[in-house]
């Protein structure tokens, strides 16, 4: 792969609550020119549909797309998403696809049907300390569930992550990770997606992203990754030697979210060792999918 080779770097903080439009959903853009990056607002708020158009219709050229979910679940640590499951689907695609017939009937590519499935829910820790017998599979000592190969490598790096298969608490991104891998599905044959596509040699390319990982380049901690200022904004900014966006007042962390991942991927992505991480092998491409940055 020659480098560099993106034009345009837009990250996307999302959001799996239901509803049409979400204040969760933020977007920002930066060149690789070098200027501030924007966020993107149309007027109102952001919905998933939104989201999915922009990604098919309007994304400008040679732009890496940076996406704050789990593009998977875990399937090295137990030989499977669902274990005893007979159709447990056979790699990350097949999961997409899933999840998108079995919520076909779901608004707003909202994602409940697959939670609430009687075969699918025991898998699950829901609302109401509802913890599902396979929730942690083999008895797995910490609560935070079932992990991939990739969210080892982020706890590794000084990340707190938590298992795709938590519906639970300020810090779950199941619901998140169920409702995007909806709009993957969907993508297909439209927008490549790595490593479960391989990286191609020209044109834009969507990918994984942990907001934590870019707040750490950023020289914050992980205790510290959410920015809700716009000084505290410039001066992660600078660290990824990013011009300042105007303001010195408060800002939501969404929108800071996306604002410093943006600058982030432009900063990282013409690092080899980004895309090569030591724990992704083709299969771990194929099923679980990685999270871009994390080593």
């Amino acid at each position: 792969m020659t480098f560099p080779r993106f034009s345009h770097f837009l990250a996307i903080d999302w959001s799996g609550a239901a509803g049409e439009r979400h204040k969760g959903i933020a977007l920002a853009l930066a060149d690789a020119a070098g200027g501030p990056p924007v966020l993107i607002d149309r007027g109102r708020g952001w919905s998933r549909a939104d989201v999915l158009a922009l990604l098919l219709e309007d994304l400008p050229p040679d732009t890496l797309v940076g996406l704050d979910l789990g593009m998977s679940l875990p399937f090295a640590d137990c030989e499977g998403f669902f274990p005893g499951l007979t159709n447990s689907p056979p790699d990350a695609r097949s999961l997409w696809a899933m999840v998108d017939d079995i919520c076909a009937d779901d608004p707003h590519l909202g994602a409940s049907s697959f939670v609430d499935h009687p075969d699918l829910s025991t898998y699950f820790r829901r609302h109401g300390g509802r913890e599902g017998e396979r929730f942690r599979c083999d008895g797995a000592a910490h609560g935070r569930g079932r992990f991939r190969v990739t969210e080892h490598a982020q706890a590794a790096q000084g990340c707190k992550p938590y298992s795709n298969f938590n519906l639970i608490g300020a810090a779950q991104v199941g619901k998140s990770s169920l409702t995007g891998m909806r709009v993957l599905h969907r993508l297909e044959g439209a927008l490549p997606v790595w490593p479960v596509d391989p990286l191609p040699e020209t044109g834009s390319v969507l990918v994984e992203i942990y907001t934590s990982l870019a707040a750490l380049d950023a020289r914050r901690s992980a205790a510290r990754s959410k920015i809700r200022t716009i000084v505290d904004l410039n001066r992660a900014l600078g660290a990824l030697a990013s011009p300042p966006v105007a303001g010195d007042g408060p800002i939501d962390d969404h929108s800071s979210d996306a604002l410093l991942a943006a600058v982030w991927l432009r900063d990282v992505a013409n690092d080899p060792a980004r895309w090569q991480p030591g724990g992704l092998t083709r299969e771990i491409a194929r099923t679980e999918g990685w999270t871009f940055g994390a080593l």
